[in-house]
């Protein structure tokens, strides 16, 4: 190029874009690959669909985990996929970020439902290859249980921490009282991992959600699942602006909707009308002379997962009856309370003096309350049975009129708000 006196150096288009561009390291393009799902380390068809993890970024598959369509076309094609779409529980989801490329670990468990106890049984066996947590490449992983819909401190159940692993072994079973046979159709269990911090906050693993409706009652049901991360929230920024007061409404409408099914606990109750004539057997019953009068006789046994009302993260629970309509205010009974508990056993029995005809206008109300002491006490739950209940309480009060003489026991979620209840 010349340069003639007294005119300016001029740079063609081309000499311009050679002299800016950007010397640095080509970034290599993203292949399709890696948006295929990748198979769990305990799949039976990882050997064959998945490439050797050595063979590094330069392998058919590229980032040694993942599926491409050339290694899955020669492991079978369209067979290998549909294979592969009803592994319903070995496949997990491999998202665009690099930390999430590792896997989160498996965790084997097994679930039993007892109908006759009305308990449902998890034996957290195992978890294996967990992601390290801690800074010694090792983690001291624990595993917590939700019962979906719920107050999660309600239904909280937890096992021990095994400390400094990453493959730890449990065998410990964690137990759900009360759980009906209706639970187990519209319940979901939440099974996650955590590792504990003694100075920080504990750090989450990973999840796995099974529905109980799978389980079949008194049949144990094995599972060896992946870990996964938590389902993501929808957010209102990824809409556009005309759905995003629609998003914010629905946000709002599900808040209410969790808010409404949230459970404040069980209560086990025993119903039985002892005609005039009839003597109820046993110790720690009613008092004679009540007994020949006849009447309504309720027993408080038990209550599960009640849900926490103190700083401590348990309550004082005890409970109280009523017979209403109750004119001369004499039809109120009260347990003992117990201190320090969630799950509290009371097993005492309280006498209504009442003839059957007029069973049919009374309505008995149960409540769950919290004792705390210079204060007014907390309302945990309650429970209505009566000829105008539903569900499961109008269920207890019919079989309690068909059955005269016997006791007829069942399991009732306390509600939030129970119409003309009294501390």
């Amino acid at each position: 190029m010349t340069v003639r006196k007294g005119k300016r150096m001029g740079i063609s288009i081309q000499e311009h874009m050679a002299i800016n561009v950007c010397p640095g390291p080509i970034r290599p393009i993203r292949q399709i690959s890696a948006y295929f799902p990748r198979l769990s380390p305990t799949s039976s068809f990882s050997d064959s669909l998945s490439p050797n993890p050595a063979s590094g970024p330069s392998g058919a598959a590229g980032d040694g985990g993942l599926l491409s369509p050339r290694s899955a076309a020669a492991a079978g094609g369209s067979g290998t996929l549909s294979a592969m779409s009803s592994m319903d529980t070995s496949i997990e989801i491999d998202s665009c970020d690099s930390d999430d490329n590792t896997s989160l670990g498996t965790l084997e468990f097994v679930l039993l439902y007892e109908m006759a106890t009305s308990s449902l049984h998890c034996t957290v066996i195992k978890a294996k290859g967990l992601k390290p947590m801690d800074f010694n490449g090792l983690a001291d992983p624990y595993v917590k249980l939700h019962l979906l819909p719920g107050a999660c401190k309600a239904n909280k159940l937890k096992t021990k921490t095994v400390r400094n692993t990453l493959n730890p072994v449990w065998n410990e079973t964690l137990t759900y009282c009360g759980i009906t046979v209706e639970d187990m159709y519209r319940k979901t269990l939440r099974v996650s991992v955590c590792d504990e911090d003694k100075l920080t906050h504990n750090e989450f693993i990973g999840e796995s959600r099974v529905a109980l409706r799978r389980v079949k009652p008194d049949h144990p049901k094995h599972y060896n699942i992946c870990l996964e991360h938590p389902p993501p929230l929808s957010s209102p920024t990824a809409t556009s602006s005309a759905l995003r007061g629609m998003s914010c409404y629905l946000r709002e409408w599900e808040s209410e909707q969790q808010r409404n099914l949230e459970e404040r606990g069980r209560l086990l109750l025993s119903l039985q009308f002892l005609p005039p004539s009839q003597m109820p057997d046993g110790e720690g019953q009613v008092e004679a002379k009540e007994r020949a009068k006849g009447g309504l006789c309720v027993g408080v046994r038990r209550c599960a997962h009640l849900a926490a009302m103190d700083v401590n993260g348990f309550s004082d629970p005890y409970v109280k009856t009523y017979l209403k309509p109750d004119l001369k205010k004499k039809s109120k009974h009260k347990t003992a309370v117990i201190k320090k508990t969630l799950n509290p056993e009371f097993n005492e029995e309280f006498f209504y003096e009442i003839t059957f005809n007029e069973l049919s206008t009374r309505t008995l109300e149960v409540t769950v309350w919290d004792y705390d002491l210079g204060r007014s006490n907390d309302f945990i739950g309650g429970v209505s049975l009566g000829c105008h209940s539903q569900g499961d309480a109008l269920l207890h009060w019919i079989d309690c009129l068909k059955n005269k003489g016997q006791k007829v026991e069942r399991w009732h979620t306390l509600t939030n708000d129970l119409p003309g209840s009294t501390i």
